[in-house]
């Protein structure tokens, strides 16, 4: 990298730490900011500093929110007796886009992954269990993601909720809309046909 003024190699520098921003990206957001106006500047460092300084982790399912409890679990209109398990809170966008599903969540933080030291206790998996213990839970869906690490953790908290009371599902997987069967993995046909549903 070349030689930039003080100021500017600090801001690429604290820019390389984001996920998925290499030298040459970071230097292209420096000299974007640096070309902003005063104001668009100031707004952005305005929004992460509002970020840090408002955002927080809901106490009843750890979504990340503003308000406490988040809009999902103070809401009067939504099941509070069906609550959703998945792995980050970016997960909950995708589950709300389909439209369908009017209960709650609750957010892992991660997968188990020995490989990397993330164990149930590096997880949000303690106050799962309080919120089933306290007996207000129906069901249970385990929307953890289709890789080995989410598959083990739905498999570890299937044994965890394991309870007379309590029905724990886990969402189906399978072949994507749009596309060929021709080209689907085995494990993928494997999913899609152990989901299947009457019709």
């Amino acid at each position: 990298m070349g030689r930039f003024a003080e100021p500017m190699t600090r801001l690429i520098d604290e820019l390389k730490k984001l996920p998925g921003i290499g030298s040459k990206s970071a230097q292209r957001l420096a000299f974007y900011v640096l070309r902003s106006s005063d104001a668009d500047a100031e707004a952005l460092a305005a929004a992460i500093r509002d970020v840090k300084a408002s955002l927080r982790l809901c106490s009843v399912c750890n979504n990340i929110t503003d308000v406490d409890p988040c809009v999902y679990c103070s809401s009067a209109t939504r099941n509070q007796r069906l609550v959703c398990v998945v792995e980050e809170p970016t997960n909950i966008a995708a589950v709300e886009k389909t439209k369908h599903f009017n209960g709650v969540y609750h957010v892992l933080h991660g997968c188990l992954s020995p490989l990397h030291g993330i164990g149930p206790e590096q997880l949000k998996i303690a106050s799962l269990l309080r919120r089933v213990e306290n007996g207000g839970v129906d069901e249970v869906i385990l929307a953890t993601n289709p890789t080995v690490e989410g598959e083990a953790t739905a498999t570890y908290l299937s044994s965890e909720l394991r309870r007379p009371s309590l029905r724990v599902t886990r969402i189906a997987m399978g072949i994507p809309v749009g596309s060929d069967i021709e080209y689907t993995d085995e494990v993928t046909m494997l999913k899609a046909m152990e989901g299947r549903r009457e019709m």
